[in-house]
C-alpha cells in the first residue's frame, strides 16, 4: 500500500530527525499516522536544544535498550548504528553495554538488609572478627579510591560477603581504570536505566545522578537524559503495531477472498 502524501511527510520527518526507519515504524505510520506524528514532537522535544550531544543521547538509547531489565534487541542494533554515526567508537560503545551489567547488584543490595534484619530478628549471629573487619574496611577504601564514591546501600553486603564485595569492587572499578568515557558520561548513563522505567530504582538513580552532578553534570544535562530514558515507553507499540498491521491485513485478506 503506497503512502498518503501525510504519511510521506511523516516518514521524512522522522528519517531526518533520526537518519533511521524500519518495518516497525512503517507499520505505526500506516495504522495511525497522527499518533507517529505526535510522538516525533515529543522525542524531539526531548533532545532537540541537545544539551547532551548526540553521541551521549545515542549512549543513554543503548543503556537503556541493552539493559537486561528491558532486552530490546531491535533498539540496540538501531541505536548503536546511530552513536557509530555520531562517532562513537567500539570501545566508547562496549563501556556503555558493560555498565548494564550494574543493575545486576542491586539483587543483592535489596536482600543484603532483609537478610541482617531477619537474623538479627531470629538471633542468628554473623562473622565477626578484628580481621574481617579491617579487611571490611580496606574494600571500603578501595571502592571509595576507585569509583570516588561509598554509598551506605552497599554496608550490609560489605558486612555479610567482603570477598564478594571485593570481586564486584574490581569488577565494577574497570571502567575509571580505562577512562575510555568521561567520568560524567559514565555516571549519566549509569542514572539511565537506573531511572528505567522497566527498572525505576529510586537508590541508584538518587546516587548516580548525585555523581554525575558533581562531576559538572548541568541540572538540564540530567532532565534531558531522564526525557530520552522515558521514550522507553514506545517500546511496546513498535513491538506491536507490526503484529497489528499482519492481523489486519491477514482478516482483510481474508475477508475479500
Amino acid at each position: 500500500m503506497s503512502l498518503s502524501k501525510q504519511q510521506a511527510e511523516i516518514k521524512q520527518r522522522f528519517i531526518d530527525q533520526r537518519g533511521i526507519w524500519d518495518e516497525n515504524w512503517e507499520a505505526i505510520l500506516k495504522l495511525n499516522p497522527a499518533y507517529l506524528s505526535v510522538y516525533i514532537n515529543l522525542r524531539d522535544a526531548s533532545q532537540k536544544k541537545q544539551r547532551l550531544s548526540p553521541k551521549v543521547q545515542e549512549f543513554i538509547y543503548i543503556a537503556v535498550a541493552a539493559s537486561t531489565t528491558t532486552i530490546h534487541e531491535t533498539a540496540v542494533k538501531a541505536h548503536i548504528s546511530a552513536a557509530i554515526k555520531c562517532g562513537a567508537t567500539a570501545d566508547e560503545i562496549f563501556e556503555v553495554i558493560g555498565l548494564t551489567y550494574l543493575v545486576g547488584i542491586h539483587t543483592v543490595t535489596l536482600g543484603a538488609p532483609i537478610l541482617i534484619d531477619l537474623m538479627e530478628e531470629l538471633g542468628i549471629e554473623g562473622s565477626k572478627s578484628e580481621q574481617l573487619n579491617a579487611e571490611r574496611e580496606r574494600i571500603r577504601q578501595d571502592f571509595i579510591r576507585q569509583r570516588g564514591f561509598w554509598p551506605e546501600t552497599f554496608n550490609p553486603l560489605l558486612e555479610l560477603d567482603p570477598h564478594y564485595f571485593e570481586a564486584y569492587t574490581d569488577f565494577s572499578g574497570l571502567p575509571s581504570k580505562t577512562n575510555v568515557l568521561e567520568p560524567k558520561v559514565r555516571e549519566i548513563v549509569t542514572c539511565a536505566f537506573d531511572a528505567a522505567t522497566t527498572h525505576l530504582y529510586g537508590r541508584g538513580t538518587k546516587i548516580h545522578m548525585r555523581n554525575a552532578l558533581k562531576l559538572g553534570a548541568t541540572p538540564d544535562e540530567i532532565m534531558e537524559m531522564l526525557e530520552i530514558t522515558s521514550l522507553m515507553g514506545i517500546d511496546g507499540v513498535t513491538s506491536a503495531a507490526p503484529i497489528l498491521a499482519a492481523a489486519a491485513s491477514a482478516a482483510t485478506n481474508g475477508n475479500a477472498s
